[in-house]
C-alpha cells in the first residue's frame, strides 16, 4: 500500500514538473524570439547609421571634387563649372568641413555648433585646428593641389544628425548587451564576438574557460542566434532556464529520497530484528541452562549415592561423565545466553583438548588430522568453553557430512593480525547458493534437524569473539572447508 501511494505521488509529481517545464521552454523560447527581434533591430539601426554615413561620404567626395575644380587652374571657358562647384559647396548645409593651408585656417564651414557666442576670431581657428586634428587622426581627411607641388588639408566631420544617430546606436547596442548582462531570473546566456573571440555579455559567473565550455555544449542543444551590429558578428549562445534544470532533476531527487527513507527504514526494522533475536536468543539459553541445573544437581546427588552403595565403579564412573558432560552443556547454555569472558589462553591447548574428547565419539572410520603452523606462545582471547562447542559443532557436521566415513582436517594459520582455523571435511560439499545460508537459524539438510547448530556457531564467533566464521570453499561430492577468523589481540 505504501509503495502504491509512493509511486502515484511521484506520477503526480512528475506530471506537474513536465508542465512547469514546457512552460518554462515556451517562456525561453518566446524570450530568445524577442531577443532576435530586437537584435535585428539594433542591426536595421546600425546598418541606417551606416548607409547615411556612406551618404555623407559620397557628399563630401563631392564638395572636394568642386573644391578641387576652384583651386584649379582653369581658363575663362571653365567658369560654368566653377559656378556648379560653388553650388556643390554651397550645398554642404550640415558637415563640418575646415581647410588647413599650411598652419593658417583658410576656409571652414558649418563649424557654428562648435563655437560659442563671443568667441573671437583665433578662438574659433584653434578649435578649427582641433577639430581638424581629430579628424585627420579619424581619416576623415584629403589632399588637395591647389598649386604645383602645393596642397592644403580639407578635413571633414561627421553631421551632428549623423552623430545622434551614432549615439543612438550605441545606446542601443549598451541597452541590449546591458538586457542580456542583467537577465537573471529568465535564462543563461551568452554574447559572443566572432572577430575577437571573447565573451561581449553574459548573465553565467565564472572563468573565460568555463563559459567557452558552457558556450560549445549550448551550440549543440539550442541553435544560436547571430546578429551583425557593424563592428563584427555576435552570436547569442543560451542555454534552458535555470529553475528547469532543477526541476529535472526533481524526481532523482524524491527518488533519493525515497530510497533512502526506505533503506533507512529497513535498517531500523532489521536491528530491531535482529535485537529481538538476540533476545530470544538470551532467553532461550539462559532459561535452558536454568532447567537444565535443577535435574543436573539432582543426578549428581543420585550418582553419589550409589557410589556409596558399592555399586559397580564402571556404572557409576560412566554415569559421572555424562554428568561432567551435561555440566559442560550447561556451562555453554549459560554463557551465550549472556556477555562471555573472553581469556588469554592458548587456542592450540584449547582444540587439541576438545579433538581427544571427539575422538572418543567419533566414528572410528574418521581420520582426524591436526596441524598447526602458529608460534603456541601467540595469544588468542577466547573463551574455552564456547570455542569447545564451535570445534565440537562444525566437526560433528563434517562427520554427517561424511556419512561416518573420510578425513577431517583442521589447520591453524596465521595472517597479519589473525588466526585462521579452516575445519575441511571430504564429504558431499555445499552448493554455492547455499555456502551463506547455512549459517542462517532453521536451515538444514537433515530430515531431523533444528537447523541450529551453524547460527550458534556463528553467534558464538561473531558476536562473542568479534571474529568471522564462513565457507571458504567448497565442491560437490569433494569436500567443505570452513574458515573461522579470530583477531590476535595484544596485551
Amino acid at each position: 500500500m505504501v509503495l502504491i501511494v509512493i509511486a502515484v505521488t511521484i506520477i503526480v509529481s512528475n506530471g506537474f514538473i513536465s508542465k512547469i517545464g514546457q512552460r518554462e521552454r515556451d517562456k525561453a523560447e518566446q524570450w530568445a524570439e524577442s531577443v532576435k527581434k530586437k537584435g535585428e533591430l539594433v542591426e536595421l539601426s546600425n546598418q541606417i547609421f551606416l548607409e547615411l554615413k556612406k551618404k555623407e561620404k559620397q557628399k563630401i567626395d563631392l564638395v572636394v571634387n568642386a573644391q578641387q575644380t576652384i583651386l584649379a587652374k582653369s581658363d575663362l571657358g571653365q567658369n560654368q563649372d566653377i559656378q556648379f562647384s560653388y553650388s556643390i559647396i554651397e550645398s554642404n548645409i550640415d558637415i563640418p568641413v575646415v581647410l588647413i593651408m599650411g598652419n593658417e585656417v583658410s576656409q571652414y564651414r558649418n563649424m557654428d555648433a562648435f563655437f560659442t557666442d563671443g568667441y573671437t576670431q583665433k578662438q574659433k581657428d584653434s578649435i578649427c585646428h582641433i577639430k581638424s586634428k581629430e579628424w585627420k587622426e579619424n581619416k576623415q581627411s584629403y589632399k588637395i593641389e591647389y598649386y604645383e607641388d602645393l596642397f592644403l588639408d580639407f578635413t571633414f566631420g561627421n553631421s551632428f544628425e549623423l552623430i545622434r544617430l551614432q549615439k543612438e546606436s550605441i545606446k542601443l547596442i549598451a541597452s541590449f548587451n546591458k538586457e542580456i548582462s542583467e537577465n537573471k531570473g529568465l535564462i543563461p546566456v551568452i554574447l559572443w564576438d566572432e572577430k575577437s573571440n571573447k565573451v561581449v555579455a553574459s548573465n553565467v559567473s565564472g572563468s573565460e574557460s568555463k563559459l567557452i565550455a558552457l558556450k560549445n555544449e549550448w551550440k549543440i542543444k539550442n541553435p544560436p542566434i547571430e546578429f551583425d551590429f557593424g563592428s563584427g558578428k555576435k552570436t547569442l549562445y543560451y542555454s534552458e532556464n535555470r529553475e528547469l534544470t532543477y526541476l529535472q532533476w526533481v524526481p532523482y531527487f524524491q527518488f533519493m529520497v525515497l530510497g533512502l527513507i526506505i533503506l533507512l527504514g529497513y535498517f531500523i526494522f532489521s536491528t530491531f530484528r535482529k535485537a529481538e533475536q538476540k533476545r530470544v536468543w538470551a532467553g532461550m539459553a539462559k532459561e535452558t541452562a536454568h532447567q537444565l541445573g535443577t535435574p543436573l544437581s539432582s543426578l549428581m546427588g543420585w550418582q553419589s549415592h550409589l557410589e556409596g552403595l558399592k555399586i559397580d565403579p564402571m556404572i557409576t564412573g560412566e554415569m559421572k561423565k555424562d554428568l561432567h558432560r551435561l555440566e559442560r552443556i550447561t556451562d555453554r547454555f549459560s554463557k551465550i545466553g549472556s556477555e562471555a569472558k573472553l581469556n588469554e589462553l592458548d587456542i592450540i591447548n584449547t582444540i587439541e583438548q576438545n579433538l581427544i574428547y571427539l575422538k572418543a565419539r567419533l566414528s572410528k572410520k574418521v581420520e582426524i588430522d591436526f596441524n598447526s603452523i602458529i608460534d603456541s606462545s601467540l595469544p588468542v582471547h577466547h573463551n574455552q568453553s564456547l570455542m569447545d562447542w564451535v570445534i565440537e559443532n562444525l566437526c560433528k557436521n563434517a562427520v554427517d557430512a561424511m556419512s561416518g566415513v573420510g578425513k577431517l582436517s583442521i589447520i591453524l594459520s596465521q595472517e597479519k593480525q589473525v588466526i585462521h582455523i579452516d575445519i575441511t571435511d571430504t564429504g558431499k560439499g555445499i552448493a554455492l547458493n547455499n555456502q551463506k545460508a547455512i549459517f542462517d537459524p532453521g536451515y538444514s539438510t537433515k530430515k531431523r534437524g533444528w537447523g541450529l547448530g551453524l547460527a550458534l556457531v556463528k553467534r558464538i564467533i561473531c558476536e562473542h569473539h568479534k571474529g568471522k566464521v564462513f565457507v571458504l570453499k567448497s565442491k560437490i561430492d569433494s569436500g567443505t572447508t570452513i574458515r573461522i577468523s579470530l583477531p590476535v589481540r595484544h596485551s
